[in-house]
């Protein structure tokens, strides 16, 4: 077995198609609109998702009762679910993996509200399932019916990308026949807000600008995003249309510090290594990176000097979505992982918005200034996390 790869084995064992993108995003709903929002201008202000309306998937006393953050959930896989078609699934083979930053932070913000101005009696009974980080990932499984693993990953800023390696991984290992792994976030609240505003880690031009000389700190987003894997031969009995599959994925720990990653970027760079030992690829055949390119000083440049050790100078063509989307944190992963298929579908790498005055430590191939045509080739999805959590998935065209 290779080192880093999860106790199932290599994805290898079995492959694991993509048949289902499900997107909730400030830049658009559902793929084609969030594909059409990554190629236009970067958006001003609050990247929060302005038009979501839940009553599209829930009825009024459910969205009552359901969060934020796992109403995005539920959008997103559905919307996964439709574009997969008749799953013909057992459910007993069928699963789910969610991940999330921090869960349901505005129901646990607006209920420490009421207790502080109302009184305990007028706590929500709600307040715990609505908040809890796995009731994404559990309304998924109960919309679904899926009765296999329902697993929620809480890995900071890499837990959509580790969430969809998990739910490979039970796709690989022969447990599963079909899972739906994505992540979800919508935590811009207030208090949140504050929070990262007073760590500086957010942007104080409230601009997003992803690898460029004058960043200065994320801008925060909510939104979520889903895709259904399945393995390869059952989606080719049903004939499914299959966007892309998994190659292989790798998780490795900084072990350095709580929110700054490793000096040079060695964790990524390991995890790098790792993804692309599993998916028994050579870096020369990555054609393309979604970088995880937050806009935030260390960050960018721990990143960037990761993918020079890996990849040398200039190496593959470089973008990070952030520079549109903001940073949903959680869901940020899914995001970019779906964002990557649609480069590989549409022959079209997005640019990286806000990218304009180029970092003189910065050696890479940046996509800027408008779309990239490409020929599609395995490209590598990148998520690093607070807590030191690195995750990389390879996702190619169908061979």
């Amino acid at each position: 077995m290779l080192l880093g790869v999860g106790p199932d084995g290599p994805l290898r064992s079995r492959r694991v198609a993509i048949t289902g993108l499900g997107v909730v995003s400030c830049c658009g709903i559902g793929v084609d609109a969030f594909f059409e929002g990554l190629l236009a201008p970067a958006p001003t202000g609050e990247r929060r998702v302005a038009d979501f309306d839940p009553t599209v998937w829930f009825g009024p006393k459910d969205v009552r009762r359901v969060d934020r953050f796992a109403q995005f959930s539920v959008a997103a896989a559905e919307m996964a679910m439709a574009d997969a078609g008749d799953l013909q699934a057992d459910p007993d083979r069928a699963g789910v993996v969610m991940g999330t930053g921090v869960g349901g932070f505005e129901t646990l913000q607006e209920q420490v509200t009421v207790f502080n101005e109302r009184g305990a009696r007028r706590v929500s009974p709600f307040l715990v399932p609505m908040m809890m980080p796995n009731a994404g990932a559990a309304t998924v499984s109960m919309r679904s019916g899926f009765r296999g693993p329902c697993e929620t990953v809480v890995t900071a800023c890499a837990a959509g990308t580790h969430a969809l390696a998990a739910a490979a991984r039970l796709v690989a290992s022969g447990r599963l026949d079909v899972a739906i792994g994505g992540g979800a976030e919508a935590a811009m609240t207030e208090v949140g807000i504050a929070a990262f505003t007073n760590m500086t880690a957010l942007s104080a031009s409230g601009s997003s600008r992803p690898f460029d000389a004058r960043r200065d700190g994320f801008v925060i987003a909510e939104g979520a995003a889903a895709l259904v894997l399945e393995d390869m031969e059952h989606a080719l009995r049903r004939n499914a249309v299959i966007h892309a599959e998994i190659l292989g994925a790798a998780s490795t720990a900084d072990a350095h510090h709580i929110t700054a990653p490793a000096p040079g970027g060695s964790g990524a760079a390991a995890c790098m290594e790792l993804a692309l030992a599993d998916a028994e690829i050579a870096p020369a055949e990555i054609g393309h990176i979604n970088a995880h390119g937050t806009s935030t000083p260390l960050n960018d440049l721990a990143e960037a000097q990761a993918i020079e050790k890996v990849f040398g100078t200039p190496g593959p063509p470089v973008t990070s979505i952030k520079g549109v989307t903001g940073h949903a944190l959680g869901g940020a992963g899914a995001l970019e992982a779906v964002a990557t298929v649609l480069s590989i579908r549409r022959a079209l790498i997005p640019p990286t918005a806000g990218y304009e005055e180029p970092d003189p430590e910065i050696h890479l191939d940046i996509v800027h200034g408008g779309p990239r045509r490409w020929e599609p080739a395995a490209a590598l999805s990148n998520s690093f996390g607070f807590g030191g959590h690195n995750g990389c998935l390879v996702i190619a065209p169908v061979r």
